[in-house]
């Protein structure tokens, strides 16, 4: 039965014809299983990327005539010959058959291994619960580049003084029914890389040109070991990571438009979340004094090269301290991250070299526009609008752009020294918000009196003015300690770190139209 909205060509018939042969030789065609051995660590089973590792060192170094000295490739198999390894990988390269042998290259995603099959000696295995031998070099003779086997043998260095596995025997895996992806260049087309990011990875993995450019594994790679870094410094402080919950009876915490849904057996509207603000700080008036939480947020507004509807960040709270202090850590964070990440501290961006080994740039909103617009000109009403037209697009290096109106920052407390400023703050980085973060208000009346005056906006038409939360002003009423809070942008940040422009290119499965 073939699948009806596979593209059928000569490709895909000769491959699905080659599926019912295997069938027919090796009985299940996706077993459940493959058990691979443990020899690079007892208890830890091998992949392709541990052999290479371990065992690369073995491979002798060439002569004059490119080739390794006889008594070297000698010397190598006497001792690589005593490692027997079960490995499973796909095939990342079509097979060079030679009469009765032949080459080939498996691949676990990261790094490829050859391995040589011989007429002579190779077994097949069958799949089905009696199990038994099948002809193995029939076998081989019905593999397509992509399919995933599992091979058995010893270890060895070829002739070119490549390390290698000589297979004895074999096990059929997966069939692809799709031919791969370009082996030689990847996938230049970005909207079949966000679209179909698994033959994005695979072609990364198969690319033989090697460029500066990440290939997609690595971005993702990349990010990863971003959260792991930025998890390990809040642990190491004393932060305990929470979970709040995604969907809510209200739309609270930031000022955005909500996805909503309905609770059929509650019978209540609920909204995918936006911001987990406000359950975060209801955790420091119950006790908790540091708390964070890595999290998914969802808005209902636009998608461009820096926005996506669904996004990641890193929001935290603090007790007993204040915006100043929380600039510190953010910081001395980013600058480890960057470092452990990266190895260095200067990121390059577009055409851009950004240094975080630098003192980030504290400045003032107002002070920002200094030289650009007459002081007379600039209201509170104004000032957001002036500043994002004025300066936000210049603003490359690390900086801390701090004192905010009070107006647009309703969860905000207001400086000592000027009331009608907010203690807040945004890091731009290459011109984008990367984090946002403020001395959190904790006056449950002053709080009352802000949500009542963003009632007020929603009521004139500012749909993304926050709503009313009586649940979170009872549990200030409580009381709340002093405290900072921050939230960070995983997604734009993983970004400088992989020099990508566009945010589809750091999500795994961005949102896209649908295809037509």
């Amino acid at each position: 039965m073939s699948i009806p909205f596979i593209e059928e060509n000569d490709q895909t018939i000769a491959r699905r014809e080659h599926l019912e042969a295997l069938r027919e030789l090796v009985g299940n065609v996706y077993p459940n299983k493959f058990e691979r051995s443990d020899v690079v660590e007892q208890g830890k089973e091998d992949t392709i990327t541990a052999i290479v590792e371990k065992f690369r060192g073995f491979e002798p170094k060439q002569t004059a005539d490119g080739k390794p000295a006889a008594e070297e490739l000698e010397l190598a198999n006497d001792q690589l010959n005593k490692f027997t390894v079960r490995l499973a990988g796909r095939i990342a390269s079509p097979p060079r058959v030679m009469g009765k042998a032949a080459f080939v290259h498996l691949s676990d995603g990261v790094s490829r291994l050859q391995i040589y099959i011989r007429k002579a000696d190779v077994v097949g295995v069958r799949n089905d619960t009696d199990g038994g031998e099948v002809d193995g070099w029939a076998m081989f003779q019905l593999l397509d580049h992509g399919d995933f086997i599992g091979v058995e043998g010893y270890l060895f260095v070829t002739k070119t003084g490549e390390l290698s596995i000589h297979v004895q025997k074999m096990q059929f895996l997966s069939k692809a029914l799709l031919p791969l992806p370009d082996k030689m260049h990847g996938i230049h087309d970005p909207e079949i890389r966000q679209r179909q990011r698994y033959a994005d990875l695979i072609a990364g993995s198969l690319k033989h040109e090697k460029d500066e450019a990440l290939t997609s594994r690595e971005v993702f790679e990349r990010r990863a070991a971003a959260v792991k870094e930025m998890r390990r410094i809040l642990e190491d402080h004393g932060y305990v990571e929470v979970e709040t919950p995604m969907l809510t009876p209200l739309a609270t915490g930031a000022a955005a438009r909500p996805f909503k849904t309905h609770h059929n057996a509650l019978d209540i509207d609920l909204y995918a979340r936006i911001a987990p603000e406000l359950y975060l700080k209801r955790l420091l008036v119950g006790g908790f004094e540091k708390v964070f939480e890595l999290n998914r947020n969802f808005r209902n507004e636009g998608i461009s090269s820096r926005h996506n509807p669904e996004f990641t960040m890193l929001e935290f709270y603090w007790a007993y301290a204040d915006v100043n202090q929380m600039m510190d850590f953010c910081e001395r964070m980013l600058q480890a991250v960057v470092f452990t990440v990266l190895g260095h501290t200067h990121v390059k961006f577009g055409e851009h070299s950004i240094d975080f080994g630098q003192a980030f740039r504290r400045l003032g909103m107002k002070e920002s526009l200094s030289g650009i617009v007459d002081e007379d000109q600039i209201t509170n009403d104004n000032l957001v609008t002036l500043f994002e037209e004025h300066v936000e697009h210049g603003l490359t290096q690390p900086t801390f752009i701090t004192d905010f109106p009070k107006p647009i920052s309703p969860l905000s407390k207001a400086a000592p020294a000027n009331p009608q400023v907010a203690e807040r703050f945004e890091l731009y980085i290459a011109s984008m918000e990367i984090a946002n973060g403020f001395s959190e208000l904790n006056d449950p009346e002053e709080q009352y009196e802000r949500f009542r005056d963003q009632v007020k906006q929603r009521e004139r038409g500012d749909e993304e003015a926050m709503l009313m939360d009586e649940d979170y002003i009872r549990a200030l009423s409580y009381g709340m300690p002093p405290a900072a809070g921050i939230g960070i942008g995983i997604d734009r940040l993983v970004m400088l770190l992989t020099n990508k422009q566009s945010i589809r290119d750091v999500i795994l499965f961005p949102h896209l139209r649908p295809e037509r």
